[in-house]
């Protein structure tokens, strides 16, 4: 799908910085989905100890194929996607989209079955700034997504219940702005994070996300792209 340019990569850290504060305006909290027929999950690794940028997206058939209550065998993979690029950042906190989006862009061009919804490995609004690499990628794709994280960048909450599926929101600022969601995907294991990357609302999110979660910690989305990502899925 043909993608309109939203800006150069080739910034200083300050200048991203500035670009960031402007771009978080452009971003869209509130759900713009149209009817979800394939559902992307999207991860990015390096190699070469960071000189190379590896990017996964996975696209999945949906709904699952089987009715019934959701298991990872039901969702048809239907396209995977590795692309490799030089690193174009070097690692600078709260600037990662700098460094992942653009391997990230050349791996959503090789794709031959475009997605109506993204899940992303990392933030979405729940960054200093609002605006993290999920949200990032959606901008430049003028795509939902969702960002899905490991761990906390920004903000504070209270630790979510001990069930499948409890969650606390993640707040941030003065005035506890909810940035996103720390949902306990797993029982006995610790919580993702959870926040709307563009044109998704905060319930949405954990809606797609509670409704992908497998055996694992990550829903199966990204899950399947961190092991490309990683290599292990190779």
């Amino acid at each position: 799908m043909p993608v309109t340019p939203l800006h150069d990569w080739n910034l200083a850290p300050r200048d991203a910085i500035e670009l960031q504060k402007r771009l978080a305006g452009r971003v869209e909290r509130e759900d713009r989905l149209d009817p979800v027929h394939h559902l992307a999950g999207v991860d990015i690794g390096f190699e070469q100890n960071g000189a190379i940028t590896r990017a996964a997206v996975v696209v999945l058939a949906w709904p699952p194929v089987a009715s019934g209550e959701f298991k990872p065998a039901t969702l048809e993979i239907v396209e995977r996607v590795v692309h490799r690029e030089p690193t174009r950042m070097p690692y600078v906190p709260g600037l990662l989209s700098f460094r992942e989006v653009p391997a990230a862009l050349g791996a959503f061009e090789q794709l031959t079955t475009w997605p109506q919804l993204a899940m992303v490995d990392g933030q979405g609004i729940a960054h200093p700034r609002r605006i993290g690499v999920a949200s990032h990628l959606g901008l430049w794709l003028d795509l939902p997504t969702i960002g899905v994280a490991k761990t906390r960048l920004c903000g504070r909450h209270d630790e979510p219940g001990p069930a499948r599926g409890d969650w606390t929101p993640l707040v941030d600022g003065p005035d506890d702005e909810v940035i996103g969601a720390v949902l306990r995907s797993r029982v006995t294991v610790k919580p993702i994070f959870v926040s709307p990357g563009h044109r998704v609302s905060l319930a949405t999110a954990l809606d797609w996300v509670i409704r992908c979660l497998g055996r694992t910690k990550l829903p199966e989305p990204t899950r399947l792209a961190d092991r490309l990502a990683s290599r292990r899925g190779r």
